[in-house]
């Protein structure tokens, strides 16, 4: 269920059950020369959607599609609204939604916006309000590699230029991370990629978006059972 879809008295009528309300937070981003920028987004609203066709307990917002990318400056197309903007849209969209929703899960697809999400929700937390992170667990590259062209290849092939995928600098992060840090990713690597997409497909995309799913129905089921117990299928 999609909270834009619904009419106010529609959405007036869920509190009665106390839904879960997923934000799914991303970015606009270069993502090397074969990925559309709106990659982490549609991760995280992929995310989201899944879980709520699995889960009548959840419902999903419109996505946030701005987050904080300074480290991809250089690369055309990248927006981003910084760390610091980033903390004040999350502390008062939450704070809005908290008038209606009595449980908020931030759905992050971007590695950059950990750090003002984390501050976001401290500060929300902090004035009595139910807010919860979900950061996807999994291996693979860092950025615009295999992993996230397999799961763009799953969600939606059409936009993926697969005869561009090549390798970026395919060092491990930690060995890269001075120089990712002072420079950007435009410091280690030109294309913007930081692992290798070549041998990417759809299927392992698909195996990997069912376990990020499945890690997040997992996390609200134990953070909210209540709701969750209650709004069977």
């Amino acid at each position: 269920m999609k909270v834009a879809d619904l009419t106010w008295p529609e959405v007036g009528a869920l509190r009665a059950v106390r839904p879960v309300l997923a934000v799914p937070v991303g970015s606009t981003e270069q993502h090397g020369p074969q990925l559309p920028l709106s990659t982490d987004t549609d991760v995280a609203v992929a995310i989201a959607t899944g879980v709520a066709a699995v889960c009548p307990a959840v419902v999903v917002a419109p996505a946030l599609a701005y987050g904080a990318s300074g480290e991809h400056a250089g690369f055309p197309g990248t927006l981003s609204i910084g760390q610091e903007a980033l903390e004040l849209v999350i502390v008062e969209l939450c704070r809005s939604a908290a008038d209606t929703f009595e449980h908020i899960v931030l759905v992050n697809g971007h590695g950059g916006n950990v750090k003002a999400l984390g501050r976001a929700v401290g500060r929300l937390r902090g004035e009595s309000r139910d807010v919860r992170l979900y950061l996807p667990r999994y291996a693979g590259d860092a950025h615009a590699g295999r992993t996230e062209t397999s799961l763009q290849l799953n969600l939606s092939p059409d936009r993926v230029r697969i005869g561009h995928a090549e390798p970026g600098d395919t060092r491990p992060l930690a060995e890269i991370l001075p120089r990712l840090r002072a420079g950007g990713v435009a410091a280690v690597s030109a294309n913007g990629v930081l692992g290798d997409p070549t041998g990417a497909t759809a299927a392992e995309g698909a195996r990997l978006l069912d376990l990020l799913i499945s890690q997040l129905h997992d996390q609200i089921r134990q953070w909210w059972p209540e709701p969750v117990e209650r709004i069977r299928p």
